[in-house]
């Protein structure tokens, strides 16, 4: 509204709530949090929208209205999927343009799917599945013979 000046987008993101405060969520899973600021009245508010779908998040783009939305919008969609409604230019933003999946989903494997390398070999750029083994790593522990005393 007008009245309230909140002129300026400092931040959205995306947000994914299947689990929370490590419980299953009974909600909404994806939602998109926005950060607006009122320099005229000094205010900040916090403004949350909820992806009504789970399996294809969508919610309208405020590019129209914060033109700072435009890498932030693009950003949740590269890293949780969500889609934003007229958005002039939703494409991804920091991952691979072949990259697959949305990397800060929860349900997103800790090592990815596949590893890209260039092969000197081959002489171009390669994709292979990941094969990263899981290890504990338990710290070593140094003490000295006459520590604190």
């Amino acid at each position: 509204h007008a009245d309230l000046h909140f002129e300026s987008l400092v931040d959205l993101c995306g947000v994914d709530y299947s689990t929370y405060k490590n419980e299953p969520w009974e909600g909404k899973r994806f939602a998109v949090v926005s950060q607006l600021v009122s320099v005229k009245n000094n205010q900040r508010i916090r403004v949350r929208v909820w992806c009504q779908d789970d399996d294809f998040p969508v919610v309208d783009s405020v590019t129209e209205i914060y033109n700072s939305a435009d890498w932030y919008e693009r950003e949740a969609f590269d890293l949780y999927g969500i889609l934003f409604n007229n958005h002039p230019d939703l494409r991804r933003i920091l991952t691979d343009y072949g990259f697959v999946g949305h990397p800060f989903r929860k349900d997103f494997p800790i090592s990815g799917y596949v590893e890209m390398r260039y092969d000197e070999a081959e002489k171009r750029v390669i994709y292979q599945p990941v094969t990263i083994e899981p290890r504990e790593i338990t710290p070593r522990i140094v003490r000295e013979e006459n520590y604190g005393g």
